[in-house]
C-alpha cells in the first residue's frame, strides 16, 4: 500500500533523527531553556528577519497551539474571526470553544478570507447598538496555506494586516504546512512574517517528529506565554527535543528544501492525474490536491493506493484529496503515475 491521506505519516527526517540520536544521553534544563532551543529561536529569528526583536515559542501540536495562542490573544468576551472551512472551526474538536472563545464564521472563496469582507464585518459589529452583549471580534484567524491548498498572495496578506491593524486586531496564521505554502508561493520567510502579527511554523507535517514554533514579531501580545502554554498543558519537560527538531530543521536550508521536494512531488501527482483525463476538485499549487474520481475507479485504486475521501462518497464520482510531504519519493510516484496511465479515463 502506498500512502498519500497527509503529511505527517512518516517520522522524521534522517537529519532530525541523528541529532537526536547523537544527544540522547546528554543531560539539558527543561522546558525549552537549554542551549538546543536558544539556538533554534535564534536561527528563526535570522530567517524570518526578527532579529532582537522577535519571540519564539515551541509547543507539540497544532491543535494545541491554536488553543492556546487564541486563548492568549482574546479577552474572554472576544471571538475569533474565521472561514466556514478554516481547521479551528471544522476540525478540531471544538477546543476554541472550550476554551471560552467563539468562532465567528464569515464567508469565503476557495477557502480564503477577504480582507474587504473582515473590515465590513468588524465595522458594521459595531455599529449594531446592541453591540456590547453580543460576542466581540478580537482577531482574525486564516492559515496558509488553507484547507483546500489554496494560497494567499503576499498582497492579499498585507491587505488582511491592513484592516487588521486599522481595526487594532492581531491577524494570525496557522503555518502547520507553512514550508509548502512558501515553496508552492515562492514567498519568503521574511515577507510572510511582516504581513501577519503572530504565526506558527509546523513541523508536526514538515519533516519534525512532532514540534510547532510561534513566532511574533511583537512579544508584547503574548506576556507570560510560558505560563499560559503550562496552563494548557502544552509546556514538554524534555524541551530540548523541540529545539534540537528545529535547529536541525532551520540549518542548511533544510526546512525549504524538503518542503519544495513535497511541491515537486504535488505538482507530478496532479499532471499524471489531470494528463489523464480526471477533473480538478480545486486546483491547488500546494501539497494538497483534489480530484473528482468515477467510484469504479477510486475502488480500484484504493487497493494499492491509500488517501481520503473529501466528504461523503457521491453516487457514481466522489471528490478526493492526495497530499504529499517531505517523504514522498519518486517510485511512490511513479507507481501512481503507472496506475493511471492503465486507467486513462480521456474520450
Amino acid at each position: 500500500m502506498i500512502h498519500f491521506d497527509n503529511d505527517y505519516m512518516a517520522g522524521a527526517t534522517d537529519e532530525i533523527i541523528k541529532q537526536l540520536t547523537l544527544t540522547n544521553m546528554e543531560k539539558t534544563v527543561g522546558y525549552g531553556l537549554d542551549d538546543y532551543t536558544a539556538k533554534a529561536i535564534k536561527l528563526i529569528l535570522d530567517a524570518c528577519n526578527l532579529q532582537n526583536k522577535g519571540y519564539v515559542h515551541f509547543m507539540t501540536g497544532g491543535t494545541q497551539t491554536n488553543a492556546t495562542v487564541i486563548d492568549a490573544l482574546l479577552q474572554n468576551w472576544q471571538g475569533v474571526i474565521a472561514t466556514e472551512e478554516a481547521h479551528i472551526n471544522v476540525h478540531e474538536s471544538g477546543a476554541i470553544e472550550t476554551g471560552g472563545h467563539k468562532v465567528l464564521v464569515i464567508p469565503s472563496k476557495d477557502g480564503k478570507l477577504a480582507a474587504a469582507d473582515i473590515d465590513s464585518y468588524v465595522t458594521d459589529f459595531y455599529k449594531d447598538d446592541t453591540w456590547q452583549h453580543k460576542v466581540e471580534p478580537g482577531m482574525v484567524y486564516i492559515s496558509f496555506p488553507t484547507e483546500l491548498g489554496t494560497l494567499y498572495s503576499l498582497d492579499e496578506l498585507k491587505a488582511i494586516h491592513n484592516i487588521c491593524q486599522k481595526h487594532d486586531i492581531p491577524l494570525y496564521i496557522d503555518g502547520a504546512r507553512l514550508g509548502y505554502g512558501l515553496a508552492a508561493s515562492g514567498i519568503t520567510l521574511p515577507e510572510f512574517a511582516s504581513a501577519c502579527d503572530i504565526f506558527y511554523i509546523g513541523g508536526t507535517k514538515v519533516g519534525a517528529l512532532f514540534g510547532e514554533a510561534v513566532v511574533t514579531s511583537n512579544p508584547a501580545l503574548l506576556p507570560h506565554f510560558m505560563t499560559r502554554v503550562k496552563q494548557h498543558g502544552g509546556l514538554l519537560a524534555k524541551g530540548r527535543l523541540l529545539g534540537i527538531q528545529f535547529a536541525t530543521l532551520f540549518t542548511d536550508d533544510l526546512y525549504m528544501r524538503i518542503s519544495r521536494h513535497a511541491i515537486a512531488m504535488a505538482q507530478r501527482l496532479k499532471k499524471a492525474f489531470v494528463s489523464n483525463g480526471y477533473k480538478l476538485f480545486i486546483d491547488s499549487p500546494t501539497n494538497q490536491q483534489f480530484f473528482i474520481l468515477p467510484n469504479e475507479v477510486m475502488d480500484e485504486m484504493r487497493k494499492h493506493f491509500s488517501f481520503e475521501i473529501w466528504g461523503v462518497k457521491g453516487q457514481s464520482e466522489t471528490a478526493v484529496r492526495f497530499v504529499t510531504s517531505w517523504a514522498t519519493t519518486e517510485k511512490e510516484i511513479e507507481a501512481l503515475e503507472e496506475f493511471l496511465d492503465k486507467h486513462n479515463i480521456q474520450h
